[in-house]
């Protein structure tokens, strides 16, 4: 710390003493020892005088330690205006000499000296500013734990040759919860050579390029983890290794594990906040690839950290979730292409079905790339990935007789006296590993065996009760624990496997005297171990049976107060990052006393999950949080709350089961009675609009037009012009579906009039109901006889639509536009515009849109002569279609098509479906259209003429009801040719040419051309 060679002696220290305290906490927080100190600095010891197999590990954790609460003190001295303060580490191991030197009663120092203790100076000279530097004998030691960046050789003062140097930049992956145990030797690894063979063949051939997939399946406590972490440990040089696991409450919580590994990858930490997130994804994948740009938009909508607007919010929630899963995939294959990947994922049997899908896509895709996927999981789960020649299975069993006894030799030792011990704990355990340390360790606490330089065994054999199953030993050994022990280890099982310090201390409103040494004791009884990690102290429970376990040794009551007292917790320690533990908060609130605080993030984890389109979870957690309300005490905000809930559930339901279920339509009459108990007219107006559309999108034409009757009311009553627009919209096309066109574009009108411009129209980012009029207006202008005025009020909303950016209600437009040019007979533009509207489908994710598409595209390949193609085309989109809405337009198209091609039955079949759908609904706005094809239809398949004129007349007389003169003129032109084939020409003449001199324009259309001709060869 150079800074005090410029500063006054008295306030260089005020600057200093602080800084070197905090130095000499992180070296006592890891073990060491301060040995000097040297004014602007301090000479630590790990290892000595007390040796620890770890001692590099824990110099370097020290080291970050250092580095982070410095960073943090820097910060606070420019915000007083003073000079920051930097340090630089270096770190060496080898063997020193400590001498010790009395210092006073009953006390001592020890000074070290050797060359290890003088390079570890010189390399501290050398590092840079905040950087750590470490020599290469310390990097074999911490190789994997420890992120490391080769500076290159350099020449040291005392040193014959060059060294290498290295800098470290961070944590490593090897920080899993099994770490500490093989770092205290806690048991011996024996017994899974063939195993290991296996893994450490899969990692070979990924290294050559061939990716692996090897699952490992187990009963819990035979030795998946420990497997992993070994093989890991001495295969994972080379790799960049992730890691991500299934927690037992995260199976409905979507992404859980995916988010955990983006984490990692990205270097997130929950005290980013969402510019900081953005910066590091960003700044990642540029630096990876520029071509993968386009992959941020998912990523950011996954993580919680989009800007503005969602770009995807009305994209078609599985599109997305393929996109996205398609985005880390992508990510993760050119990753490893700069170096092999060992992915690692635990205990599939939790797992979720948005992991799930992830995990599936990247079995399929790993086969050529340098990706070693290991997962493991319970007998339980089920995976589908053994058709891969890439994929290996492993079923791991309990350790057979020679390995258990091994095993246990290094936990009791070799002592003849013992073996009937031995043999008794392999036959109780049938060799699961865990089963037997657990055993071993409650006759240790029973005191029935002892230490006293070997173990010995205090009773007979006959009088030892060994549990008959792990859990059963489990739960013996809680209960032996005393009281504040066992209370404790009861409130971390609550709140997890893995769990902070700092949220321990606020769960448990204990200070660091008090709770420090119930934490040790609990570790050095092995039900938790402590994890490496930089700030926050990590603690992980030893084995997810000993959690579960110790969970339910927990009384259902205290349970549920343990719960709330932890949500408040992480409420407290998560305060600027709830966002990103509303799952936790969702598991704890719902599973305590606090219904208010459990309603509350159930709601915002619903959300959460369908931003992510995740919506099937948004529906399971909006289906929990409405089943806690009754326990609410009434009130206006409950009703509220109850709102949004059911407003969430109904998104997840229609996507799920579509429009019109039992749970939709229940769901927004329950919102209706709610806002009217509210007397919230605002959201009266929502509910009424949710019901509008659920009663339209099946088709129940005439209870949406009581609906939008009573949204008229209301908008007036409020004297909102945003609301008549949207309420007029509503009622316009309620008029429009069931035939009344001139109503309809009153309606409309007035909906247009009410909001010039569309101020204020955009209800939902992407959606925009002013757009969506004018295209309706134009369809409704058309039909009545003006199809170029209908043309430019089209023209307008696609103006609008690409002007103001909404891809999703530009999608709406363009599908209507077809319709349009579809009616003016021009095959071209139809086709031009359906692959503008594909364009703008595939592009936004609109799913729903491609499958409407097809059946114009379909109409574009019949009238193009491709009649078995257009059939086929137009059959697909409808099915893809799966609402009542549009059934009598589709089968009209459906219908001429097959006309077209001679299969008069299909033509038949289609008119009859639509016929009976619209008396069935009342869906006459293209019945016109049905009865001029039927008329037709018959006519060429050989019916009476009479029959097909009456259909034609039928068609007629719909069209001149609904003032649709369009459809009256291709009526009338139909019933004018019959008349021709019939030899009563001057009556087609008049006929035609009634309705001909009646259009004022549009005549350059394929359709009034044709009837031009007809005219002048029925003039002759």
């Amino acid at each position: 710390m150079e800074l005090i060679e410029d500063l006054d002696p008295e306030e260089a220290r005020a600057i200093v003493d602080p800084a070197l305290a905090l130095m000499m906490e992180a070296v006592h927080r890891y073990d060491g020892y301060v040995a000097q100190s040297t004014g602007d600095g301090i000479f630590a010891l790990f290892g000595a005088p007390v040796a620890y197999e770890d001692h590099a590990q824990r110099a370097l954790y020290a080291a970050l330690q250092m580095q982070d609460d410095l960073r943090r003190y820097s910060d606070n001295l420019r915000n007083q205006g003073r000079p920051p303060v930097t340090i630089r580490v270096g770190v060496n191991t080898g063997e020193v000499v400590v001498r010790t030197i009395e210092t006073g009663k009953a006390r001592s120092e020890y000074v070290p000296i050797g060359h290890s203790t003088s390079l570890a100076s010189r390399l501290q000279a050398l590092a840079g500013p905040g950087a750590i530097a470490i020599s290469e004998p310390v990097r074999k030691l911490v190789e994997g734990y420890f992120t490391l960046n080769p500076l290159g050789p350099a020449k040291i003062k005392g040193v014959s040759r060059p060294i290498n140097i290295y800098e470290v930049t961070g944590l490593g992956p090897i920080r899993t919860r099994l770490q500490r145990s093989a770092n205290r030797g806690y048991t011996r690894f024996v017994g899974r050579q063939k195993e290991m063979t296996t893994l450490q063949h899969a990692a070979k051939e990924v290294r050559a390029g061939h990716g692996q997939i090897v699952a490992v399946m187990a009963e819990a406590g035979v030795g998946k983890s420990r497997l992993f972490h070994e093989f890991k440990r001495t295969s994972q040089s080379g790799f960049m290794v992730l890691e991500t696991s299934s927690v037992s409450h995260g199976k409905a919580s979507a992404y859980l594990p995916v988010l955990d590994l983006l984490w990692g990858y990205f270097g997130i930490t929950s005290d980013d906040d969402h510019p900081t997130r953005r910066e590091k994804v960003t700044k990642q994948i540029f630096g990876l690839d520029r071509d993968l740009e386009d992959i941020l938009p998912y990523l950011f909508g996954l993580l919680g950290i989009v800007e503005n607007d969602d770009p995807h919010a009305h994209m078609d929630a599985q599109v997305r979730q393929r996109r996205t899963l398609n985005a880390i995939k992508r990510l993760l294959v050119r990753e490893a292409l700069n170096q092999p990947l060992m992915m690692i994922f635990e205990d599939l049997q939790w797992i979720d079905g948005e992991t799930q899908e992830l995990f599936d896509l990247l079995a399929d895709s790993i086969g050529s790339a340098r990706i070693l996927m290991i997962v493991n999981y319970r007998p339980e789960y089920s995976e589908q990935w053994s058709n891969k020649k890439y994929y290996t299975y492993l079923r791991l069993e309990p350790l057979g007789t020679a390995s258990a006894e091994e095993m246990l030799s290094a936990l009791l030792g070799d002592g003849n006296e013992l073996r009937a011990l031995k043999r008794l704990i392999i036959e109780r355990t049938e060799g699961t590993p865990f089963f037997m340390e657990e055993t071993v360790q409650v006759l240790l606490d029973e005191g029935s065996l002892v230490r006293n330089g070997t173990l010995k065994l205090t009773r007979p054999l006959a009088e030892l009760k060994i549990p008959p199953t792990v859990q059963a030993i489990l739960a013996s050994r809680i209960d032996r624990l005393n009281p504040l022990a066992k209370d404790l280890l009861q409130m971390l099982a609550v709140i997890g496997r893995e769990f902070t310090l700092s949220l321990v201390r606020a769960a448990v409103g204990k200070s660091d005297e008090e709770l420090n040494p119930m934490l040790n004791h609990l570790q050095l009884s092995d039900f938790i171990y402590e994890q490496p990690a930089i700030g926050d102290a990590e603690y992980t429970f030893k084995h997810s049976l000993t959690q579960e376990v110790a969970y339910k040794s927990v009384l259902i009551e205290r349970r549920k107060q343990l719960h709330d007292r932890i949500g408040a917790a992480l409420e407290t320690f998560h305060a600027s990052s709830l966002d990103d533990h509303l799952v936790e908060l969702a598991h704890h609130y719902s599973h305590g006393n606090n219904f208010e605080k459990a309603v509350d993030y159930l709601g915002r984890a619903a959300r959460q999950s369908a931003s992510r389109s995740a919506l099937a979870e948004a529906l399971a957690y909006a289906r929990s949080g409405l089943a806690i309300v009754p326990g609410l005490t009434p009130s206006a905000e409950r009703s509220r709350v109850e709102f949004a809930l059911l407003s969430t559930m109904i998104r997840g339901a229609t996507a799920i089961d579509g429009w019109g279920s039992a749970q939709t339509t229940q769901g927004f009459q329950r919102m209706l009675e709610l806002a009217r108990e509210l007397r919230d007219n605002v959201a009266l107006s929502t509910a009424l609009g949710g019901m509008w559309l659920d009663e339209h999108m099946r088709a129940r034409y005439e209870e949406g037009a009581e609906i939008a009757r009573q949204m008229i009311e209301l908008a007036n009553e409020r004297a909102s012009s945003v609301a008549l627009a949207d309420a007029s919209w509503l009622q316009g096309l309620t008029f429009y579906f069931t035939g009344r066109l001139v109503d309809a574009l009153t309606a409309f009108n007035r909906a247009i009039a009410a909001c010039p411009e569309g101020a204020g129209r955009t209800s939902l980012p992407g959606s925009d109901p002013h757009a969506n009029t004018l295209a309706f207006a134009g369809l409704s202008t058309c039909f009545l006889g003006y199809p170029d005025r209908g043309l430019k009020l089209f023209e307008s909303a696609i103006n609008r639509c690409r002007d103001l950016n909404l891809p999703f209600s530009l999608g709406y437009v363009l599908f209507h536009q077809t319709w349009i040019f579809a009616a003016r007979g021009e095959v071209t533009r139809t086709q031009r515009a359906c692959e503008q509207l594909e364009a703008v489908a595939e592009e936004g994710g609109f799913q729903s849109y491609s499958g409407l598409n097809r059946i114009h595209q379909g109409w574009v390949a019949s009238m193009q002569g491709e009649h078995g193609r257009g059939i086929a085309t137009i059959r697909s989109g409808m099915a893809s279609w799966t609402n009542a809405l549009f059934t009598t337009f589709h089968n009209s198209i459906l219908a001429e098509a097959c006309l077209r091609a001679g299969r008069y039955q299909e033509a038949m079949d289609a008119i009859a479906a639509g016929r009976e759908h619209a008396l069935r609904t009342g869906e006459h706005y293209a019945e016109s259209e049905l009865e001029r094809v039927a008329g037709e239809t018959l006519l060429l398949c050989g019916a009476e003429p009479s029959e097909a004129c009456q259909c034609i007349r039928r068609a007629i007389a719909l069209a001149t009801e609904q003032g649709a003169k369009w459809f009256e003129f291709r009526a009338r032109r139909s019933l004018a040719r019959l008349l021709e084939q019939e030899g009563r020409g001057d009556q087609a003449r008049t006929i035609l040419g009634d309705i001909y001199g009646w259009f004022t324009e549009g005549f350059d259309t394929p359709e009034l051309k044709d009837a031009k001709a007809l005219l002048v060869k029925l003039s002759r």
